[in-house]
């Protein structure tokens, strides 16, 4: 399974966006330059996000974007199935049936074999997913980003931030 660049993309932003304080909002270009990716594509993932309710946006100069929600209540599912789609990540289309050695009019009463282990395994991969909190990402990025670093990001990107006093 290989996902869009644009999920990468929008976990990344979301990260940003956990550690924005009350109030503040980021723009899609500051976001696109901090991540290095072309604003274009960047806004599509951020429109996604918006339209599943997980970010909400404001207009004007010091306009952007903020978490519509505590980053405790977002999960990475929530992202990933904002940008993806909620559909299972495994279709099963029944290749078994072309069989040469069933008999005529053979249908198997049980599902496939193949898809019932496809499909638990997605659900495993979405039950992880949703355990995991743009929160806790927040916390584990304070606790393994060099501090300097880490205190040098959060002032380049509110030296750029929207709103608030």
């Amino acid at each position: 399974m290989i996902l869009r660049n644009q999920v990468e993309w929008a976990l990344h932003c979301c990260s940003i966006l956990a550690g924005l304080p009350e109030g503040r909002f980021i723009s899609t270009k500051v976001l696109a330059e901090f991540h290095g990716v072309p604003k274009e594509y960047l806004s599509k993932a951020l429109q996604s996000l918006s339209q599943a309710g997980l970010v909400e946006t404001t207009l004007g100069p010091r306009g952007g974007y903020r978490l519509a929600r505590p980053a405790g209540e977002i999960t990475f599912l929530d992202i990933v199935e904002a940008v993806e789609g909620k559909e299972p990540t495994f279709r099963c289309s029944e290749i078994r049936g072309n069989n040469p050695c069933l008999p005529k009019g053979y249908c198997s009463p049980d599902k496939c074999a193949i898809a019932r282990i496809m499909w638990q395994a997605d659900q495993a991969w979405r039950q992880s997913l949703r355990e995991t909190s743009l929160a806790d990402l927040f916390d584990l990025l304070g606790r393994e980003l060099d501090p300097e670093i880490f205190k040098a990001t959060a002032a380049w990107l509110m030296a750029r931030t929207g709103g608030g006093d």
